[in-house]
């Protein structure tokens, strides 16, 4: 008697039934809350244009469980790899060296490709994965006929230490002969990510500026739940993840402990990786001041930026794609170390008419932050006009243009697929 055996080894895909697409999203999230955010407005806007499709998110994201997703959207959370502040990675929870960590995370996610067998795959970010760990599944994709897509952000990092780093990673080569696609999530008049790499004639027929991402409201909590603060006009000042935004809630606060006659009480959000004991600090400053209120971390931000008048934020590319979503006047505090990503995304936003910026000088080394220089751009804030009177065309059409774009792979009928011949007897 024999029966027919599917070898989850063999780089082939295996004959099935028919079956509705199936999409995998890769987020490495080694530091804030910014790549799995993306995925998820991505996978969000895919699944409903495409409710009868299956979408797998492999994240090492340590709160990717606080998040929403719509039904048909699951995650594999792979272990934790944490970006510190001078740049370099270690594992977030194992008692592990980071090489074994890598290993570990390659594994499961070559084994989460070969048992899930998707048709379409969206990288975010990192063409390669995290030090190399994408390689083997993407090789077994390619081999397998799925759609390969590299979904970037608008702004990467300056253009020499992109270069260095992806010529070091394999990256380069990647563009050229693993993805079939290169998104853009972001405007080329705004920015070109890949403007300084080598050889653009390689890539850059597959590459393709889509728009930002808009991001929706979504279901609203209990009224009760909403921060006193909240009731009335107020600034939302917003981290990120928080893991490196204690320079800018210090300085906001200073600003309101230096001057009382700021207009707007502020809403000031930690974020999940604030330290402990930054957090006790600012909670115990906060608690002084009547015009100022705190809280931990609230996954579904979009609510309150949606109820703030204007926002104070770090700059990262989640945050300003909600800022453009929601219209709101922002004063930009960008980051600029060990990346200047926050700091040319804010530059050029700031050159269009979209935000104001105002940057950290002891960041910069340019002497400490003044108390009284945060208060008077807090006072100009409230009377900023919101990004939509910038008339930036086609700002925000990042998602329709994603559906769209993969609408063939995604709609009935689908595709079949080659049998294995790797198939096994007994």
């Amino acid at each position: 008697m024999s029966s027919n055996v599917i070898d989850l080894a063999s780089p082939e895909r295996s004959p099935r039934s028919s079956h509705a697409p199936r999409v995998l999203i890769y987020s490495h999230d080694t530091f804030g809350l910014g790549h799995i955010r993306r995925c998820r407005a991505i996978a969000n806007a895919l699944i409903a244009s495409f409710p009868h499709i299956s979408i797998l998110i492999v994240s090492g994201s340590s709160v990717i469980s606080s998040f929403q997703f719509g039904d048909g959207v699951d995650y594999v959370r792979i272990p934790g790899v944490e970006k510190q502040s001078d740049g370099h990675y270690g594992p977030h929870h194992l008692n592990l060296d980071l090489d074994d960590t890598i290993r570990l995370r390659t594994e499961i996610i070559k084994q989460t490709v070969l048992s899930f067998d998707p048709d379409v795959v969206i990288v975010d970010k990192e063409p390669v994965g995290l030090r190399g760990e994408l390689k083997p599944a993407l090789d077994i994709l390619r081999r397998r006929g799925a759609r390969i897509v590299l979904g970037l952000r608008d702004v990467l990092d300056e253009p020499a230490k992109l270069l260095e780093e992806w010529r070091h990673s394999g990256a380069l080569d990647a563009l050229d002969t693993i993805y079939d696609d290169i998104f853009v999530y972001g405007l080329e008049s705004v920015y070109q990510p890949l403007a300084g790499l080598p050889n653009q004639q390689r890539f850059a027929g597959k590459t393709r500026y889509l728009g930002y991402l808009k991001r929706a409201v979504p279901s609203p909590m209990p009224p009760n739940r909403y921060p006193r603060v909240t009731k009335q006009p107020f600034i939302l000042v917003t981290p990120g993840g928080g893991g490196d935004g204690a320079g800018v809630i210090d300085w906001v606060i200073s600003a309101y402990e230096a001057d009382g006659t700021i207009a707007l009480p502020a809403l000031i959000v930690f974020g999940p990786f604030m330290s402990r004991e930054k957090r006790k600090e600012f909670a115990e400053r906060i608690a002084r001041n009547p015009k100022l209120e705190g809280l931990g971390f609230e996954p579904r931000l979009e609510l309150l930026m949606n109820r703030a008048h204007c926002v104070v934020a770090m700059g990262g590319y989640n945050t300003f794609c909600e800022i453009l979503s929601f219209d709101k006047p922002a004063l930009i505090v960008p980051r600029v170390r060990p990346r200047l990503e926050q700091a040319i995304r804010a530059g050029r936003a700031e050159e269009l008419g979209l935000i104001d910026v105002l940057y950290d000088p002891s960041q910069n080394g340019e002497g400490e932050r003044d108390p009284m220089v945060m208060a008077a751009a807090l006072h100009a804030l409230p009377k900023r006009l919101p990004p939509s009177q910038a008339f930036v065309p086609d700002l925000l059409d990042g998602l329709p243009t994603i559906c769209r774009a993969l609408a063939d792979d995604l709609s009935p009928p689908v595709r079949g697929r080659a049998p294995a011949p790797s198939a096994v007897s007994s």
